[in-house]
């Protein structure tokens, strides 16, 4: 069981296979998907991996997600979510940051987002009614989901009747959708299937739970090597005999002498007269 990945809808493309066939894809795009924090047994109860992404501005995030995003050396995050790993052995370390050959093509995976808004729409659209009958007996009500309510009892409106309302915008999980094909490079996965969500919205993206996954993925997760920052420490530290003292610089600039000017001489004779 690994940690999934934070990743971003792009839009949709099409590839050309091997054989000539074309494959319409959408394009995930990973934008710094980095471990923030690591949950264990000992101190939450179970283990997962809290991976972060996006870069978000100082005055949009809260002192305490600021600290905590300090705390791990990482930037601040505009998206934060967690996956359950096994055990131990699946936590990936602090501060890496996950590459998209995380997955491999062929591979089946679960993508979870939150579907396209509709906005506010009629019983018709909303959840596939008929409406009344278009001839006679019905006036300006046509696409009317009809009366809601019962007798006198029980006198009121049992809740979760489908009515008009708020369309979309629900969390949904498509499951077993195909990686086609991996960019490491630019941190690009294409996605064969209906990936849920619009464009620029953030999904998760986690190994298929109902099948077998390859023998070949990489365990606990696909890591970028980036350079670290020197440390101050290990600088070479520049020895204080190498430092030219204000004698040898005026030395240097008169040619490699250390003697004064003539003329500072007779000046301190006329001076002793």
């Amino acid at each position: 069981m690994r940690t999934g990945v934070i990743a971003k809808k792009v839009g949709m493309t099409r590839l050309f296979q091997e054989d000539g066939r074309h494959v319409p894809v959408t394009v995930l795009a990973l934008e710094d998907c980095q471990v923030v924090s690591h949950r264990t047994a000992d101190n939450d109860g179970y283990f997962a991996v809290q991976l972060g992404a996006g870069e978000a501005k100082q005055k949009n995030v809260a002192k305490p997600q600021r600290e905590h995003f300090g705390k791990a050396g990482v930037g601040l995050k505009q998206r934060v979510a967690e996956f359950r790993v096994e055990n131990e052995e699946g936590l990936v370390p602090v501060g890496s940051l996950i590459s998209a050959d995380h997955f491999v093509a062929g591979q089946k995976v679960d993508i979870t987002g939150h579907t396209q808004g509709k906005g506010f729409a009629g019983a018709m659209k909303r959840w596939g009614f008929g409406g009344l009958r278009a001839t006679h007996g019905v006036s300006i009500s046509h696409r009317s989901h009809g009366s809601t309510g019962n007798r006198q009892d029980p006198g009121r409106v049992f809740k979760g009747k489908k009515m008009a309302g708020h369309m979309g915008d629900r969390q949904r999980t498509q499951m077993n959708l195909e990686v086609v094909r991996t960019d490491a490079d630019r941190g690009l996965l294409f996605i064969k299937g209906s990936v849920p969500g619009s464009k620029n919205g953030w999904l998760l993206v986690r190994d298929a739970i109902k099948l077998d996954m390859p023998e070949d993925l990489p365990f606990p997760g696909a890591v970028l090597e980036t350079a670290k920052p020197q440390d101050e420490a290990a600088a070479p530290e520049q020895d204080a005999t190498d430092v030219p003292t204000p004698a040898e610089e005026a030395a240097a600039q008169n040619g490699g002498t250390t003697d004064a000017p003539a003329t500072d001489g007779a000046a301190e004779e006329k001076k002793e007269d």
